[in-house]
């Protein structure tokens, strides 16, 4: 309070006469004082607490427009990449930047600045000082999830783990198209043993219906596919995922209109619509309560949604079971992936970091597969898995750690040992 009414005081004293001559002075000899001259200042405040300001320091005449500030367009963004990337030696292309200022959609310009030094601190490190794509990833990964708990997995915990997140990751790529994959990662954090970041690819302010049951989907993703590849077992580490799934599809029933009813349910609730009577004094004389009514009405219609939900996830996860265990091996081999490698996987492509070409190899697959089974197996009994993880093709003759770009010749591969 002493804070504000200094301001206002200062606010203020500019409409007052200036000067001790001119105030006291003249005011003995019984002349006016002059008055002040008439100032031309433009007072600008900011402040990431409008809710905390006193009304006296809001009304008309102190602070006459009010600008909200939010997050930096994708344009901001990158002109912001650009600024702080030519200080700096880099090799990244403008197709790139922008795909930087993409995947970054909440990115300031103190978190911006922040991360193209922690990618060049990368790249020193490993001993260079331009900075790469690469780099800046990394560089990405860590000021976003923090640093990975120092722990390892037992082989079947980790086989689990992997398919859980490829789950997701899977149904995410195949239904939803408003978000993209960001990042997938089995390293576990402080709260979560793995996670499936998706982005927006671009700047939305509403959202639909059909989005939403997409979001569904992708949460439920992981029930589903825990069901299916552990023999209708499933962990603890879902619960997440069904509060988000049971979050969402309660707005949308009971909330948003997109759900079997029209009505709002917060309105009724607060309107004691269906009370006899008119209140609660109508309920105790009939012995009813038709607020536990409209709940276990809600709750069925969310319950029912799920469920529909659910049983159109295990479907699009049964479809995609060789994605599934091909990004579950990848996620394994690499811990964490990216969005474009993840869609490498997926579509047996070339990625940036990642080669998904080795898993359109029917006996690789077949190899997963046995491997799988292995996995479960150990999973049922709590004992270790049998076989080891199998490696493709290519990587085993020394050609999947290459960069990509690099030509290797049959000779090369027949001299591998």
């Amino acid at each position: 309070m002493g804070t504000l009414q200094a301001l206002l005081t200062e606010l203020s004293g500019l409409k007052k006469p200036r000067g001790f001559m001119n105030r006291y002075v003249r005011r003995v000899f019984g002349m006016r004082p002059k008055p002040p001259p008439r100032y031309r200042i433009l007072v600008m405040m900011a402040s990431n607490l409008p809710e905390a300001l006193d009304e006296a320091l809001l009304r008309p005449g102190r602070i006459d427009r009010i600008y909200k500030v939010g997050y930096p367009s994708k344009a901001g963004r990158v002109r912001t990449y650009e600024g702080y990337l030519a200080k700096v030696r880099h090799e990244l292309t403008a197709q790139q930047i922008d795909k930087l200022a993409v995947i970054t959609p909440y990115a300031t310009g103190a978190t911006i600045k922040d991360t193209v030094n922690e990618a060049l601190i990368t790249a020193i490190r490993d001993g260079r000082d331009v900075i790469t794509w690469q780099d800046v990833i990394k560089a990405k990964q860590l000021k976003e999830l923090g640093p990975p708990e120092d722990v390892e997995y037992i082989e079947r915990e980790r086989h689990a783990v992997a398919i859980h997140e490829a789950c997701h990751a899977v149904v995410a790529y195949r239904t939803r198209q408003h978000m993209e994959i960001d990042i997938a990662t089995i390293e576990k954090g402080s709260d979560y043993l793995g996670m499936v970041a998706s982005i927006p690819p671009e700047d939305q302010f509403t959202r639909w219906r059909t989005e939403f049951e997409t979001d569904i989907l992708v949460s439920l993703a992981s029930l589903a596919g825990e069901r299916m590849f552990f023999d209708t077992d499933s962990s603890s580490g879902v619960s997440g995922d069904l509060e988000s799934a049971t979050t969402v599809a309660s707005f949308m029933e009971g909330f948003w209109g997109m759900g079997s009813t029209v009505s709002s349910y917060s309105t009724a609730k607060r309107l004691e619509v269906g009370a006899p009577g008119g209140g609660q004094g109508g309920r105790r004389k009939k012995g009813q309560d038709p607020e536990a009514d409209l709940r276990r009405a809600l709750a069925d219609r969310i319950e029912d949604n799920l469920g529909t939900l659910l049983s159109r996830t295990e479907e699009i996860v049964r479809e995609n079971r060789r994605q599934v265990l091909s990004l579950a091996h990848a996620l394994e081999t690499h811990k964490t992936l990216t969005g474009d490698d993840v869609i490498a996987v997926i579509d047996r492509t070339e990625g940036p970091l990642v080669d998904g070409r080795p898993y359109a190899d029917a006996e690789f697959i077949t190899e997963l597969e046995e491997y799988h089974a292995g996995a479960a197996a150990a999973h049922r009994t709590h004992s270790k898995v049998a076989m080891a993880m199998p490696m493709p093709r290519l990587v085993q003759a020394g050609i999947g750690t290459m960069a990509p770009g690099v030509t290797v010749t049959l000779e090369s591969i027949d001299s591998v040992d």
